[in-house]
């Protein structure tokens, strides 16, 4: 159960947690988070998806003061006065990625990859073409050659044989935690990030420059890549009613699905106790 009184910082995963099926933020969900934030509690948008989409993301968490993005591999200090200051930006070598890659495939077979190597706005990914892919406009066909040839801030995997969870299980099998992180956030894709990087390391960033106690930070979440924050945090640990099943599971609550403002309805709860 919570502690007693407020946490001392607040972070939600975005897409499947705070945003809706719709892709929209209700009015609800906006006004409660000003609210956190009247409160004197800064707020932290978590998610996976990397700075080429930070616009977006600012768009659907208007009242975050920092960012958390790519995973943990970006993270976006949004106080500034003069405009957002960049924390944390770690990249996977891709001749490393391509080393990993190569062992993926001897045990699970043949790949689709996708690669995220550029932080532009609304900039592609690179790749093999897939169509379960849902952001078709926002991608280019290249080689693996092509996509391996840069430093990438995240890459993407599937492949015919197995389905996301066995997949990021049989993965992990062969790639080691001190090469990459591997995780899915619910696209049946698995992510390769760089080393270290996951949503408990790029909060850690943040709880540190303003002086706060894991044991002080609540958290929302709905997928595996949520999980890191969720053994971090230590305020307690919050997962939407439609979240996988492990999530669920590492929560200490559960609260209404995103569809239903979840997150917003438990925030709201609290801040009139």
């Amino acid at each position: 159960m919570p502690r007693p009184g407020l946490p001392k910082l607040i972070a939600t995963d975005l897409d499947g947690t705070l945003v809706r099926s719709d892709d929209t933020v209700s009015a609800f969900t906006h006004h409660t988070l000003d609210r956190v934030r009247a409160a004197g509690i800064p707020v932290v948008g978590a998610t996976g998806r990397g700075p080429r989409l930070a616009e977006l993301t600012r768009n659907d968490i208007r009242a975050a003061d920092f960012l958390v993005l790519a995973g943990g591999g970006r993270v976006v200090d949004q106080t500034d006065p003069d405009g957002p200051v960049v924390l944390r930006d770690e990249r996977l070598p891709g001749e490393v990625l391509a080393e990993l890659l190569t062992a993926v495939e001897e045990v699970a077979g043949p790949l689709t990859v996708m690669v995220e190597a550029l932080d532009t706005h609304n900039a592609p990914l690179w790749g093999d073409y897939h169509s379960s892919w849902p952001y078709q406009d926002a991608f280019e066909v290249r080689s693996r050659a092509e996509c391996v040839a840069c430093d990438v801030i995240k890459a993407f995997i599937r492949t015919a044989d197995h389905d996301v969870d066995t997949l990021l299980r049989v993965a992990r099998e062969v790639v080691p935690a001190s090469r990459a992180t591997l995780t899915q956030a619910g696209l049946n894709f698995v992510e390769i990030c760089p080393p270290r990087v996951d949503k408990a390391t790029g909060l850690a960033v943040v709880a540190e420059r303003l002086g706060v106690d894991p044991a002080e930070v609540l958290v929302f979440g709905d997928m595996p890549n949520d999980l890191p924050m969720f053994e971090w945090a230590g305020w307690s640990r919050v997962a939407v009613s439609n979240a996988h099943p492990t999530v669920r599971t590492a929560a200490d609550e559960i609260t209404l699905r995103n569809d239903d403002d979840g997150v917003a309805v438990y925030l709201d709860r609290l801040l009139s106790h």
